[in-house]
């Protein structure tokens, strides 16, 4: 019942103006309500009070639910539950996690919503399974390339697993995709943050084959003087 619920508040928040626009502001195929995200939020907080009481298990189920729907709405609403559940999450759950990205990410907010918060939090309260983002930045999926990368924008900007953020971006040094570049590209400019210089380092070390999007993207906080000598030919 709390599906349908749901359901029923997105779709008479829906807007065809909206909905349109984001079906122009996105390349790839989306399905939408087309909602404002203050929206979506209001009604994700408010359902979520409704079923905050039942078991971990109960509420990922659901938001499993919500992301097999394809509506990207849906899978914010899914992205919102699970976040509020990080301090809950076990390693057990990661298979589902993973099947999250693996089978229904398709457009890079999704990717970001679940990556930055869901599956940072886990990976900060279980740093062992960073090898699975190594080995999700090999596998041939672009979303699940760019989650690899994504899922380290909070710990890096914490000053966080920074051996591990230099080695995935260099498994996507060369990825051909923009999408890809920009994750890793992101990735590092959060970690030049706390290591400015060690991040400035590894771009010059690497600028001779990295793209020009993820190297703008990784020196864009940098000071001047140092985003002009990454940008040298």
């Amino acid at each position: 019942m709390i599906l349908s619920k749901v359901r029923r508040e997105l779709s008479a928040a829906s807007d065809e103006g909206k909905r349109q626009a984001g079906l122009r502001y996105f390349r790839e195929e989306v399905n939408l309500y087309g909602i404002s995200a203050s929206t979506v939020k209001q009604i994700a907080r408010e359902n979520y009070a409704l079923i905050k009481m039942r078991p971990k298990k109960d509420i990922l189920e659901l938001c499993d639910s919500l992301w097999q729907s394809g509506m990207m709405e849906e899978s914010f609403v899914a992205c919102m539950w699970s976040e509020r559940l990080a301090g809950k999450l076990t390693t057990d759950d990661f298979s589902m996690l993973e099947r999250w990205v693996q089978n229904y990410i398709g457009n890079w907010a999704s990717c970001d919503t679940l990556c930055n918060h869901t599956i940072g939090d886990f990976i900060q309260k279980y740093p062992e399974y960073i090898s699975e983002l190594k080995r999700w930045a090999r596998e041939d999926n672009r979303w699940v390339k760019r989650a690899a990368a994504v899922s380290l924008i909070i710990p890096a900007r914490r000053g966080k697993f920074l051996s591990d953020i230099f080695e995935i971006a260099e498994i996507l040094l060369q990825d051909r995709d923009d999408m890809v570049q920009k994750g890793y590209g992101w990735m590092l400019k959060e970690a030049s943050k706390p290591y400015q210089k060690e991040v400035f380092d590894f771009v010059i070390r690497h600028k001779a084959v990295m793209p020009r999007t993820a190297l703008r993207y990784a020196i864009e906080k940098m000071p001047q003087d140092l985003r002009k000598r990454a940008m040298e030919k």
